[in-house]
């Protein structure tokens, strides 16, 4: 008989658990009941506690993480941005969220973060993702719940919401305008209004699509996303763990080399024509020095029917961190009035 490597072994152990209590794994699997709140228990369907965390099976053949946190009666499913990056920028939501009678998820979206990694081009998609959420939706058991999304996420929640409005109860923009080509159009605008020095860095390696050159990434840290990323010194924790496990293959082939240079699939998406179908209440939150322009999001607060806006003054695209009170002293209320409205 060969020898068994120790992971070997450790599958053939679970594998012999799974014959001895079949029964058991059943009903683990099964999808859980709503609770009284409306949002599924943090427990397996058979009692076991694994902290909030579980898998998520989509596509009927790759799992997704999500991780509950908090036992409020207020759910809320959170988006991260990206395309590619994962749920860890959003930690900072614990330290607010929880407290406020509000239970929420983080998930990280299918090649992100703990979730499966399929090295499959064609997968990155809108609309393969926007389906992907509604799977997630049906697993957790969220009949009625709010949909909070961040950046390129904010822009997966208004697909969500456009295609999925049944069991929203709120919507959450934050950071996020309805056009990339006017995010486009505005990246434009920061970039000129960098130093002269550091412009003619970009051109310089834009002209030779040389993306990857340390000259090229250092002036987009120190001069641009230092600005209009994140504007604390040194970045939270989190986001450099986020920035550091990022999935490249997929932010490169929606999006582009980088946050100003928007080459990627999803370059033509917008929206503006269809933000009047956007029925449930909104709140969209944009920020002075964020890279996507307040004044389009201001626009967005006009042409969505139930829609407020909310400025962090002092905020960039991670308002969530160096604006934190403005940011969160916006969100919390909403999601509770949200929450509290009866469906009509």
């Amino acid at each position: 008989m060969a020898d068994l490597s120790r992971r070997d072994l450790l599958l053939a152990g679970g594998a012999a658990a799974v014959a001895r209590n079949s029964s058991a794994l059943a009903e683990a699997t099964t999808a859980p009941q709503p609770c009284a709140t409306g949002a599924a228990r943090s427990s397996r369907a058979d009692g076991v506690r694994t902290g909030g965390a579980r898998a998520v099976r989509i596509d009927g053949k790759y799992d997704v993480w999500v991780k509950q946190v908090g036992t409020g009666s207020i759910p809320v499913l959170t988006l991260h941005g990206g395309p590619g990056f994962n749920h860890f920028y959003l930690e900072c939501l614990e330290d607010f969220l929880p407290q406020s009678d509000i239970r929420f998820w983080y998930y990280d979206q299918l090649g992100c973060g703990f979730s499966d990694s399929p090295d499959d081009v064609s997968l990155w998609t809108i609309e393969r993702y926007r389906d992907e959420v509604e799977q997630v939706r049906a697993a957790l058991g969220l009949e009625r719940f709010i949909l909070y999304g961040h950046s390129w996420g904010g822009m997966l929640a208004m697909e969500y919401a456009l295609q999925h409005p049944e069991h929203l109860a709120g919507l959450v923009v934050s950071n996020m305008t309805a056009s990339v080509a006017e995010y486009v159009k505005y990246a434009a605008v920061l970039v000129s209004e960098l130093p002269p020095a550091a412009q003619a860095v970009i051109a310089h390696h834009r002209a030779k699509a040389d993306y990857e050159a340390p000259e090229y990434q250092k002036v987009l840290m120190e001069e641009v996303y230092s600005r209009h990323v994140c504007r604390l010194n040194p970045w939270p924790e989190p986001l450099q763990r986020c920035f550091r496990m990022m999935n490249t293959k997929i932010y490169n082939t929606m999006q582009g080399p980088d946050e100003f240079n928007i080459i990627g699939s999803f370059k033509e998406w917008d929206i503006w024509a269809r933000l009047r179908e956007i029925a449930v209440p909104t709140l969209l939150i944009a920020a002075r020095y964020d890279e996507m322009s307040p004044a389009q999001i201001q626009r967005m607060g006009t042409l969505i029917p139930h829609a407020r806006v909310a400025l962090c003054g002092r905020g960039s695209h991670m308002a969530m961190y160096d604006d934190q009170r403005a940011y969160f002293d916006a969100l919390i209320p909403f999601l509770r009035e949200a929450y509290g409205r009866k469906r009509t």
